[in-house]
């Protein structure tokens, strides 16, 4: 498992002393200098820390893959009517297959977008801009998946209530 090398817990802070004044030319470049390893350090071990949760994701992924295939597989032996128990995991399901999916679309969008280091063809403002409309658009995803979930409730409720009705009418 890949994680931070022992040791890069913190930062270091070095001070060396220049012989020109502080205001100088020299000393900015300095102070560019050392901003830009601090940020790079920062943005490794932010690497780092997303390497760890994609490799623990990779594991859940596995044995969700396992547990599907072992759900197909009871499925495919046994025969009859659903009950209300696979119902509810069927709901479960499709919320999870939901938030995956969402999962997989971010994954997707941090690895395919430009570096953000790099020349941008936005403004600041049309970056802030951009990243409102993303916020929102991941806000509305998420009210959207909610309002499908208790959608998909009521659908596997009113089937069982149609069910009970049948049988009722059987009797």
């Amino acid at each position: 498992m890949a994680g931070r090398p022992s040791g890069s817990g913190s930062y270091t802070v070095v001070i060396i002393p220049l012989r020109t004044s502080l205001y100088s030319l020299d000393a900015l470049r300095f102070y560019l200098w050392i901003k830009r390893l601090k940020d790079l350090e920062r943005e490794k071990d932010a690497l780092c820390s997303g390497l760890q949760i994609l490799e623990k994701a990779h594991a859940w992924y596995l044995q969700r893959l396992e547990k599907n295939r072992a759900r197909q597989d009871n499925i495919e032996t046994k025969s009859g009517v659903g009950t209300h128990q696979e119902g509810e995991a069927e709901a479960r399901s499709s919320f999870l297959r939901s938030c995956i999916q969402r999962v997989n679309g971010s994954l997707g969008t941090v690895m395919s977008e430009p570096n953000v280091t790099s020349s941008s063809n936005l403004s600041l403002p049309e970056a802030v801009a951009d990243s409102d409309l993303r916020w929102h658009n991941s806000v509305l995803t998420q009210a959207m998946s909610d309002k499908n979930r208790q959608i998909a409730l009521l659908e596997q409720e009113k089937d069982a209530l149609l069910e009970q009705l049948g049988e009722l009418q059987a009797n």
